[in-house]
Order: C-alpha cells, then sequence, then structure tokens
C-alpha cells in the first residue's frame, strides 16, 4: 500500500510539471509570424498606425494598433524604446502623447511568481523524482539487507511477565527450570564450584501441556531479556538465510546476555539430517549447521541460554540432542488430578465463580486432558452461563463444557425416526449394561442418545481413579462393553446396523495390538510382530514391515479372530443375564434421552465392585 501511494505521488509530479510547462512554457511570442522586429514598430509609428505601446519591463513590449491589434515586440537592451526609435528614423513629433501613448508597465507579483514557477518547476519536479527513486532504491537495499536478520521478539525485563506462580500441574519441571533461574540470576555462586551455564534445555511434551508458557516463566523469575522465535521462521527458499538469521540471532542475545532465547517448535529446523529427500546440503541443513556452532563453537563463555520446545523429540538430530548443546531434557507430561486441579485454579482466577463449584471433581473427570484443554474447558463454561445469564459460572455450565470439549456440541435439531430412536437407545444402553456388569471395567458416567459429533448417541464410561498400566483383563473388558451395542441390536431387533461400524474399528485395533505388540497372546507369546516404518519427512508411520513368516501372519489373525469372538459372545451372555435392565435403561432414555450415572445405578446398580481404568466413549 506504501509503495502504490509513493508512486501515485511521482506520477501525479511529472504529470503536473508536463502541464505547467505546456501551459506557461508556450508564450504568444513563441510563434515568431506575430512577433515584430523593432524596425516595423518604427516604421507603423511613423506611418501612423499605431495608438499605444505597452513597455515591460523585461525588455517586451506589446504593440496596440488604432484597429484595435495587438502585436508583440522586443527593444534592444541598454537603450529605452524612445532612444531606439529615434535612431531608427522615427521624428518626436510622431512620439508625441497625442500620436502614441508610451506606456511604461511593471510586472505584478503573480506573474513574478508565474514566471519563476515556470522556470524552477522543472527542476523542482526532477528533484522530488530523484528523492523518490533514492528512498525507493534505500528501501530495497534495507529489506534485502534485512532479510537475512533475525525475527526474534525481544522482550526485556520491563515486560509484564509470566512467573512460575502462573504455572501449575508440572513442579518436577518447574524445579529442574528454577535451576536455570538461579544459573541466571546468581552465576558467581556455580561458577566458584567449576560448574558451567547450562547451554540448553529441551521441553519435551504433547501439544497443549505448557511448554512455550514454562518458558515464559522462566525468562519472568530470572528478570532478564527474553527472545522469542519459531523454528519455521529461520527458514526461507532462498540458500543461506536460515543461517543468517541464526547468526544474527546470537549476536543480538550475546549483547543482551545473560538472556534467553526460546526457539519454539525446534523440530522445524532440527529435524535429523541426512533424511531430506532432496540432498543433504538443503537451506534446512545449512540452518542446522549454523544453530550447532553458535551452541557450541569455539566462543564458549557467552551467558546466553537456548530453551527450546518440541513435541517430537525423536526426529531431531542427535548433534543437537548432545550434552553442551541442551544439556537438559525436562518432560511436561500430562497432568495428575491434582495438577488439572491446579491448573483450574490458575483458569478460575478472576472469573465470578459459583461457591458450590467442585474443582476437585472436575479434575477427576478429566483424565487425559492437558493445559490448553482445562483452559478450553473453563472458557466454554463462561459461554455457557453467559448463554443462560448467569451472573456466575456454576458447576453445571463446567460439567457440560466437558462433555462440548470430549464429545462436541449436542445435536438435538437433526430429525430421526422413531424406529431408529428405539435402535440407538437399545445400543447404547447395551454399551452401558454390559460395562456395568463387568468389575475390570470403567464406570459409566453418562449415556445419551442426543447425537454429538458423528455419533447418533454415546455412553460415556469414566474411571474412579487413573492407571498407567492397562492390564489385559481391562482390554478385554473394554472390548466386551464396545460391542454391547452390536449385542443389543441383535438380542431385541433380530437385526443389524451400521451403527457399530466404529466400536468395531476400535476393537479389532486394540486385539491386534494385544497379539502383535503387547505380547497378551497365549500361542504367540511375549513377542513383537511387526516393524512401523516411518520417513522423518514424510510424517507419520507409512508402512509396517512385516518380519514374520505366512504361517505366523495366519495365527495373528485367528488370535485377533478369537479375542473379538471372545469378547461378543461375553456382551451376548451379560444382555441375556440383565435383559430386565437393558429393557429399563432403553425405555427409560426414549423417555428423557440422556441419563446420568446416578440415574442410570438407580436402574441399573453395579453388580461388581468396580476396578480403576481409562476412560473410554462408546
Amino acid at each position: 500500500m506504501k509503495s502504490r501511494s509513493q508512486q501515485f505521488i511521482v506520477y501525479f509530479f511529472i504529470i503536473s510539471a508536463v502541464i505547467a510547462m505546456f501551459v506557461f512554457g508556450i508564450q504568444p511570442d513563441s510563434n515568431r509570424e506575430d512577433v515584430l522586429t523593432i524596425n516595423e514598430v518604427a516604421q507603423d509609428i511613423q506611418l501612423g498606425r499605431i495608438s499605444r505601446v505597452n513597455i515591460e519591463m523585461d525588455d517586451k513590449i506589446t504593440v496596440i494598433y488604432k484597429d484595435g491589434t495587438e502585436r508583440i515586440s522586443h527593444k534592444e537592451p541598454g537603450a529605452t524604446l524612445v532612444e531606439q526609435l529615434v535612431g531608427l528614423g522615427v521624428t518626436t513629433d510622431k512620439l508625441a502623447p497625442e500620436n502614441v501613448n508610451l506606456e511604461v508597465r511593471s510586472p505584478s507579483v503573480w506573474s513574478g511568481i508565474i514566471s519563476t514557477i515556470v522556470i524552477l518547476l522543472p527542476i523542482i519536479v526532477l528533484v522530488i523524482i530523484m528523492w523518490f527513486i533514492f528512498r525507493q532504491a534505500q528501501g530495497s537495499n534495507n529489506q534485502a539487507m534485512a532479510f537475512g536478520k533475525s525475527r526474534a521478539r525481544m522482550f526485556t525485563s520491563d515486560h509484564p511477565n509470566v512467573t512460575f506462580d502462573d504455572v501449575a500441574g508440572v513442579d518436577e519441571a518447574k524445579e529442574e527450570l528454577g535451576e536455570i533461574v538461579e544459573f541466571l540470576r546468581e552465576p558467581e555462586k556455580f561458577i566458584q564450584l567449576g560448574a558451567r551455564i547450562p547451554k540448553g534445555v529441551l521441553l519435551v511434551g504433547p501439544p497443549g501441556t505448557g511448554k512455550t508458557l514454562m518458558a515464559k516463566a522462566v525468562s519472568g523469575e530470572a528478570a532478564v531479556p527474553f527472545f522469542s522465535i519459531s523454528g519455521s521462521e529461520f527458514v526461507e527458499m532462498f540458500v543461506g538465510v536460515g543461517a543468517s538469521r541464526v547468526r544474527d540471532l546470537f549476536e543480538q542475545a550475546k549483547r543482551h546476555s545473560p538472556c534467553i532465547v526460546f526457539v519454539d517448535e525446534i523440530d522445524a529446523v532440527g529435524r535429523q539430517r541426512g533424511a531430506g529427500l532432496g540432498g543433504s546440503h538443503d537451506e534446512r541443513e545449512q540452518t542446522l549447521n549454523q544453530m550447532l556452532v553458535e551452541m557450541d563453537g569455539f566462543e564458549t563463555d557467552t551467558n546466553v541460554i537456548v530453551v527450546a520446545a518440541t513435541n517430537r523429540p525423536d526426529i531431531l538430530d542427535p548433534a543437537l540432542l548432545r550434552p553442551g548443546r541442551f544439556d537438559r531434557r525436562v518432560t511436561l507430561d500430562r497432568p495428575d488430578v491434582k495438577g488439572r486441579e491446579d491448573i483450574l485454579k490458575v483458569h478460575v482466577k478472576g472469573k465470578p465463580l459459583n461457591r458450590k463449584v467442585d474443582l476437585g471433581s472436575l479434575a477427576r473427570g478429566t483424565p487425559g486432558f492437558v493445559g490448553a484443554d482445562l483452559e478450553n474447558l473453563v472458557n466454554e463454561g463462561a459461554i455457557l452461563a453467559a448463554r443462560r445469564n448467569k451472573k456466575s459460572i456454576g458447576q453445571a455450565e463446567l460439567e457440560e463444557a466437558i462433555e462440548r470439549v470430549v464429545m462436541g456440541p449436542e445435536r438435538k435439531s437433526r430429525l430421526i425416526s422413531d424406529e431408529e430412536k428405539r435402535i440407538i437407545a437399545y445400543h447404547e444402553a447395551g454399551h452401558a449394561v454390559v460395562g456395568n456388569a463387568i468389575p475390570e471395567a470403567d464406570s459409566v458416567q453418562k449415556v445419551t442418545i442426543i447425537g454429538r459429533g458423528e455419533a447418533g448417541g454415546i455412553t460415556w464410561f469414566r474411571p474412579d481413579q487413573e492407571r498407567l498400566l492397562m492390564s489385559r483383563k481391562k482390554i478385554k473388558a473394554t472390548m466386551a462393553y464396545a460391542l454391547g451395542g452390536r449385542a443389543a441390536e441383535e438380542a431385541i431387533f433380530d437385526d443389524i446396523t451400521s451403527g457399530g461400524s466404529s466400536d468395531f474399528d476400535e476393537v479389532t485395533k486394540m486385539a491386534r495390538s494385544m497379539v502383535t505388540r503387547l505380547g497378551m497372546s497365549e500361542s504367540l507369546g511375549p513377542m513383537v510382530y511387526g516393524k512401523n516404518e516411518e520417513l522423518i519427512f514424510l510424517g507419520r508411520e507409512i508402512s509396517s514391515q512385516r518380519d514374520y513368516s505366512d504361517s505366523i501372519a495366519e495365527k495373528i489373525d485367528a488370535e485377533v479372530r478369537i479375542l473379538v469372538d471372545e469378547a461378543f459372545a461375553k456382551a451376548k451372555k451379560i444382555l441375556k443375564k440383565y435383559r430386565k435392565q437393558l429393557d429399563a435403561v432403553a425405555k427409560k432414555l426414549l423417555e428423557v434421552e440422556s441419563l446420568s450415572r446416578e440415574e442410570f445405578e438407580a436402574i441399573f446398580p453395579p453388580p461388581n465392585k468396580k476396578k480403576s481404568g481409562t476412560p473410554q466413549l462408546i
């Protein structure tokens, strides 16, 4: 936009100059046929043809004839007009006022200004054009010179900072990074003992666990300059630009040391070298080589700490991960129940929260949630409260927000027939009844026939406490209640529908994983069959390398079939035993559409004591 306006100004001045030169530059005396010589003027005065002569200050004279015609002429400089006319033979009586009126006129102010403008305008326009050309050339030169400059944003200590108080649920990570803060605050304390300041810290964890927030907190605690840049901002299509930006970034950091350089998503530039499809000397690898040199080159006395974040540490170059570059690897994992409660306390600060809200219950109901999910949960709860015209955020809004985050918004407007509604009710009731009857299965949290996302109905299983390990009984229980929907359709309608396709997909994956990955097959034993191949630059797994024979493949397929058949048979057996409870749950779902845990267990109390596990949506 700026360049267009500059071009418009240039064109405007050029056109104005041309018009001005055309208007003011072409004078009447430029036409040689209308200009009289001084001899002709003398002759016409002697003949009595001229009535008046106007004498200008610039030797220009205007001759007015008795018939009203006006002609232009010029007198010779250095003498008056009368002297020249007398010298040319005009008698004095002919120059008397009664014969010829000789009038001397001084030029007006405007004529002088216009004359000056006409003379100076081409020069002014030329100067302006040259100035704009110089400015554009200088701007292009600056852009070209700045092309290799770092795009990192620097935040100084007086900038509003994030501290460790704003980060919750990652206590171990805060302890690790607390030492980095001490290094930056009191480096002499460690130097006296011969300890060197860590060159780099790699923050590793799933998306949304707070890696960027943690890096800002370290800067805020240490009160040092903080340079922030993304890994993708280094790499351009032009060779050498990325390396130049790395050099410029570290030069700026050294001038402001001690400081922190934060590189977000470092896997964009730090991927393993030699694995690219375009050769081994592409732009990205040159950028990485320069970063390796800057982090642990010949200059080792700079107090610059590089903090990087990634959720793919497996694809980073080994030279980048070695001690001396990234000395520490800090893992930010998914928070546990206590961590989720602490995170919720951080996000509800400053929000009008109802006194009856139980954050501990919300934390227990959100297993697997990371910090970003919990922040979104609180925000969705606030939106629901505002939509309902409430002055504070209540437990009901936050509970519903969990369901919206996990399963998506309800689809109440979708029209379905009574027959399909009855099929969905029995399908979801089958999931719930089978899961409730198996001790190893999770507790039923909610059953609904209101569609969410692509699902026609949902049965939500939630554990009473979290576990890191998954037992074989737990997996088999999950497979059984996943097939409870199909078993209920067969038992009630003597027909089957396509509603259980996603259930079959999950069950098949679990069964195959038990056989080929988890070593839970009695016939094939504790072995891993097949290796997943992944090319670094082509994303996730693209193929599975088969390292077993055809006979083993047949046994794997047979074992997967046995596990699925066992789970399906168990689901049908349970539904046959608890047929009355199945009918009661389905009937209630057709009436109220959704059942909470308390409402469901009032109809069908758990016949066996539940054991903990992980949450499932069926």
